[in-house]
C-alpha cells in the first residue's frame, strides 16, 4: 500500500511538474531540427523524411496542443516567435505531405499557375493550431499581420521558395527575437539576387514582397526609407522602383 502511494505520489509529482512548465519556448526540438537539415536557407527535405519526420510530427503536435488560454498569456515576443515557427514548421510539413515535387505551387492541382493564382497551398487546412483547424494565410494574415505592427515578420516566414527570405537554420527564441528579425530584414536586403541599387540610374530593384505587402513596410515611414539600412549608398527618394520575378523553386538542399 506504502509503495502504490509512493508511486502515486511520485507520478504527480512528474505529471504537475510537466503542466507547470508549459509550452517549450526555446523551440528546441524545432532549433535542432533546423539546425540539422537547414543549410544556407535550403532544406533537405528528403532528409527529414527519411530519418526525422516522427521528431517533426513531436514538435508540431507541441505546437497543436498550446490553447488559445495558454496562447493569451504568451508575452508578445513568445507570441510572434510561436506563430514564425509554426509557420515555418507546418509548411516544410506540407512540402512533406506531397514529396517530391518541384514547387510549393505543385500543391492544389494539376496547374501550377492556377494554384498560385488561387492560393491553394497557403489557404489549405492540413493542422491544428489555437484549437481549430487552421491555413498558413490564417498564420500570417489572421495573426501575425493583424495583431502585430511587425513588418519584419515578411523576411521571418517561408514559402519554402528560392524566392523568400532565407529559412534560417535555428528558430526564432523570444529572448533574441529583436536580433533575429533584425539580421533576417538586413540579410534579406542585402542580397543582390533580391534587391539591389543602381545609383547612375537611380533604379531600384526590389522583391515583389516589398510590393505584396507594401502597406506593411509604409505604415510608420516611406518604402525607401523602410529599406534604407539594406544598402551602403543613399537610396534617393525619388528612385524608380521596379519589382524583380519571384522564384517558386523549391528551396531544396540536394543530397546524394
Amino acid at each position: 500500500m506504502k509503495r502504490s502511494l509512493l508511486i502515486s505520489v511520485f507520478f504527480s509529482f512528474v505529471t504537475g511538474s510537466v503542466l507547470a512548465q508549459g509550452f517549450d519556448h526555446s523551440h528546441k526540438t524545432w532549433d535542432s531540427l533546423s539546425h540539422k537539415y537547414v543549410v544556407n536557407g535550403l532544406v533537405s527535405y528528403k532528409g527529414i523524411a527519411s530519418s526525422d519526420q516522427s521528431v517533426l510530427k513531436s514538435y508540431l503536435d507541441s505546437l497543436s496542443q498550446v490553447s488559445e488560454t495558454e496562447y493569451s498569456k504568451f508575452t508578445k515576443e513568445e507570441k510572434l516567435a510561436f506563430l514564425i515557427n509554426a509557420y515555418n514548421a507546418f509548411t516544410v510539413q506540407l512540402i512533406l505531405d506531397h514529396y517530391p515535387l518541384k514547387s510549393i505551387t505543385d500543391i492544389g492541382g494539376p496547374f501550377s499557375k492556377l494554384n498560385l493564382l488561387r492560393g491553394h497551398p497557403w489557404k489549405k487546412e492540413f493542422f491544428s493550431l489555437l484549437g481549430k483547424t487552421r491555413t498558413l494565410d490564417w498564420i500570417e494574415h489572421e495573426k501575425l499581420r493583424k495583431d502585430f505592427s511587425e513588418p519584419r515578420i515578411h523576411f521571418a516566414i517561408v514559402c519554402a521558395s528560392i524566392g523568400c527570405p532565407t529559412l534560417i537554420s535555428g528558430a526564432y527564441i523570444p529572448s533574441k527575437l529583436e536580433q533575429q528579425l533584425q539580421s533576417a530584414k538586413l540579410g534579406f536586403l542585402k542580397n543582390p539576387s533580391k534587391n539591389s541599387y543602381d545609383k547612375e540610374k537611380n533604379l531600384l530593384r526590389l522583391s515583389p514582397i516589398f510590393q505584396w505587402f507594401q502597406e506593411d513596410f509604409t505604415k510608420k515611414t516611406t518604402l525607401i526609407e523602410f529599406i534604407q539600412e539594406g544598402f551602403s549608398e543613399k537610396v534617393r527618394p525619388d528612385a524608380l522602383i521596379e519589382y524583380s520575378d519571384y522564384s517558386w523553386k523549391l528551396n531544396e538542399l540536394k543530397t546524394n
